[in-house]
């Protein structure tokens, strides 16, 4: 089974990072960049076949590695 975790910043979290993204997307000639925040994305495969079960485990794995959860927001997709 194959899931991915996507961990942003909270918003009204600055991201200086995703500033000078934009700033060189900006600076690159790429129009109608009003602004950008950066993130991570975690591809995981799992053994077994049990969706609630990986669900349950990946927000573990979220809460204690993948995100920090004071600053960060996840979201988590289990593809069967």
């Amino acid at each position: 089974m194959k899931a991915r975790v996507t961990v942003t910043l909270k918003s009204g979290i600055l991201d200086p990072q995703g500033k000078a993204i934009e700033g060189a997307l900006k600076s690159l000639g790429v129009d109608g960049v009003a602004s950008v925040r950066q993130g991570k994305v975690f591809d995981i495969e799992l053994a077994g076949a049990d969706k609630a079960k990986a669900e349950a485990a990946l927000k573990d794995a979220a809460d204690k590695l993948l995100a920090n959860t004071v600053i960060e927001n996840y979201a988590i997709e289990v593809k069967a």
